[in-house]
């Protein structure tokens, strides 16, 4: 497969995949998913990768999620909501190689689900986290929240969803959605220095970790596939399109009408 909305390279024993979207601050569309499903598995399986790292280009922006400038009812792309993004949560979970997340800013939406979904999450110090879903008529039904949950606990997950706050990466680590915060210039060094240390491990006993703690989890694959038809059709809603749009003309969404008055007989 030919790249265009990813950058791959390799460092020592570890796979960098880096999203390559700054323009949209690595917001993802079906393409990106499908690279990074491609990118992800092929390393995955790569005898010669002790570990894979996940991040975004610049200094801005890890992920903010999916591009709403290819949403409108639907993404773009295969999938029971267009995009494969249930497939590229699972694949995470399912290689055999730790995926660290490199949060080097905003981790926004379904960027802060591709932070839970990873195996580990090293943060720079100028990184933001939050979900948004509910500000432009969307929601990531799976390992998004009950997955979260699991991550920083029930009442800190239904806080991030219900209110839609931004979490800087200080509270992230109080919360345990990260590993560590170090200063933007040492988040490299920091992120090579885990992999370093993974490296050095068995890596069939890493697997068989990485496994036996998924399977706890597992059944939330299903709530997952589940969540994703019921979001196909939340897409289809005037609500939901009502926050895309607003989103796009950068207004406050009207998600409930005025109710209508009574007419007196």
């Amino acid at each position: 497969m030919t790249y265009q909305d990813i950058a791959c390279e390799t460092r020592g024993h570890a796979a960098w995949i880096t999203i390559n979207r700054p323009e949209t601050y690595n917001a993802f569309r079906a393409q990106t998913c499908e690279e990074l499903i491609h990118a992800i598995g092929k390393a995955g399986w790569d005898r010669a990768v002790s570990a894979i790292v996940l991040t975004g280009s610049g200094t801005k922006a890890f992920s903010t999620g999916g591009d709403q400038s290819a949403h409108e009812g639907g993404y773009d792309g295969r999938g029971t909501i267009g995009l494969p993004i249930e497939e590229l949560q699972s694949l995470i979970r399912d290689v055999p190689k730790p995926v660290i997340a490199r949060v080097n800013g905003y981790a926004i939406g379904g960027g802060n689900v591709l932070v839970t979904c990873c195996d580990l999450a090293i943060a720079s110090s100028t990184a933001v986290f939050g979900q948004v879903g509910p500000k432009v008529g969307s929601v990531d039904p799976g390992f998004g929240t009950a997955l979260l949950a699991r991550v920083v606990g029930e009442k800190k997950a239904r806080e991030m969803w219900m209110l839609c706050r931004r979490y800087t990466a200080e509270q992230a680590l109080q919360m345990g959605l990260v590993n560590a915060v170090v200063p933007p210039a040492e988040l490299d060094a920091e992120v090579e220095q885990w992999c370093q240390e993974i490296s050095a491990l068995s890596p069939t006993a890493i697997a068989i970790a990485k496994k036996s703690f998924n399977l706890d989890s597992e059944a939330i694959r299903g709530i997952s596939a589940l969540g994703m038809q019921a979001l196909s059709l939340f897409y289809e809603t005037d609500e939901s399109r009502e926050g895309v749009a607003a989103f796009r003309e950068k207004r406050k969404p009207q998600f409930r009408k005025p109710a209508k008055k009574p007419t007196r007989g």
